[in-house]
């Protein structure tokens, strides 16, 4: 051994896991009646993984699965997606769409799969966007699919690892559609930040879609362009491919009211073309209101998940927390040194805590540890804390 060389031995082990991606999506579509395979029933689903738009057209399945969502997916992968899967759903009527369920209904099994496929970051259903609405006294408008549309974001909310990308009804525009979204994320306010809405519609010649598609395409073009922490950059200013011009023709003075009122607007750039030009949630919550926040912290949240993994197979001593607080912190140094956080260094603006005051008898006889950690994402002037609960 060479003068002046120690070896230390640590029991630390070192552990890294892959860097988690976020712009696989998935496009729930449906399987109506009367294209039902031979003994299924509602609530089934079949589920199809593409990387191209080339493996759904040729596959002979294709048939069973609603036009809409099979259009959305051809502009996913027009506009850059790389990796998506198509669920489709078996259901008797669409007037199911239309109901509450606090036992999530037909949609039960599908959502149990979605809960274990972690690794879609992106959630689309543009059937929904073609729903009927119903105008009550004063011009108030109900979407009657609204109910499903609350139970995609609460998933979202609920898996904190998924974005969710609406359009607007077909047949809502100016003020009404001001006046759903607003009662929509008012509703909603628990779960705004993991969803928004894109206006107007698109077209390309003479037909006429839904935007989500060709949004959730940009989501995963802005995240591979920019890889692998794609997050950091908002998924706006971008030209979509395959469009000839909005359904709406939006002025560039209104776009700023569009906004404010949480809906991005899409619109015509001269000399450029078709831009998708806002980048905001649901919330009014000043922590989530880009869309880019709520995606870093969904990230970071999901990537130190993952880190941790391995934390259920060991026994629960104070020196597994400083082995978990060094992991953590040298996961965030690197997404501090990607862009990801604020601070003039390492370390400057985001704090971990794992010890016994978080981690008190009851929590440790559990076979549970609690991490807090706390981070200002380089989008928001907010610090966020995430709270991260491993074990059994």
């Amino acid at each position: 051994m060479r003068p002046g060389i120690t070896i230390q031995h640590s029991r630390d082990v070192v552990r890294d896991s892959a860097t988690v991606r976020t712009d696989v999506t998935g496009f729930v579509g449906l399987i109506l009646k009367d294209r039902w395979p031979r003994n299924v029933k509602a609530g089934d689903f079949m589920e199809l993984p593409l990387k191209s738009f080339g493996e759904l057209s040729n596959n002979p399945a294709h048939i069973l699965f609603d036009a809409v969502t099979r259009r959305a997916i051809q502009a996913f992968f027009e506009n850059g997606g790389e990796e998506c899967r198509l669920f489709g759903i078996c259901i008797e009527s669409q007037q199911v769409l239309c109901e509450y369920d606090p036992n999530e209904g037909v949609f039960a099994p599908l959502l149990d799969r979605l809960r274990s496929q972690e690794d879609i970051a992106i959630l689309v259903m543009p059937a929904l966007a073609y729903m009927p609405v119903r105008y009550e006294k004063r011009g108030w408008p109900t979407v009657m699919c609204q109910p499903t549309m609350e139970m995609l974001l609460n998933h979202c909310r609920e898996m904190n690892n998924r974005f969710l990308i609406l359009d607007t009804p077909r047949d809502l525009h100016e003020r009404p559609l001001m006046r759903w979204v607003r009662a929509f994320r008012e509703k909603n306010s628990e779960s705004a930040s993991y969803g928004a809405v894109y206006y107007p519609w698109l077209m390309n010649g003479d037909e006429t879609f839904p935007p989500s598609g060709s949004v959730a395409g940009i989501f995963a073009r802005t995240d591979s362009e920019h890889a692998p922490f794609g997050v950091r950059w908002p998924p706006a200013n971008q030209l979509l491919r395959g469009v000839t011009h909005p359904a709406v023709e939006i002025k560039w003075k209104d776009s700023g009211e569009l906004a404010e009122a949480n809906i991005n607007p899409i619109l015509t750039q001269p000399a450029r073309g078709v831009v998708l030009w806002g980048a905001r949630t649901l919330s009014k919550d000043a922590k989530w209101l880009h869309i880019n926040s709520r995606r870093i912290v969904s990230f970071i949240s999901e990537q130190l998940r993952r880190d941790s993994e391995w934390v259920v197979f060991e026994n629960q001593r104070p020196e597994l927390w400083q082995i978990i607080g060094r992991m953590v912190r040298a996961r965030l140094d690197m997404l501090w040194g990607a862009g990801l956080l604020t601070g003039d260094q390492a370390g400057s603006e985001y704090q971990v805590q794992c010890d016994r005051e978080i981690n008190p008898p009851e929590v440790v006889d559990a076979g549970q540890v609690n991490v807090k950690v706390l981070v200002r994402p380089m989008s928001t002037a907010e610090y966020i804390v995430v709270d991260l609960r491993l074990g059994q």
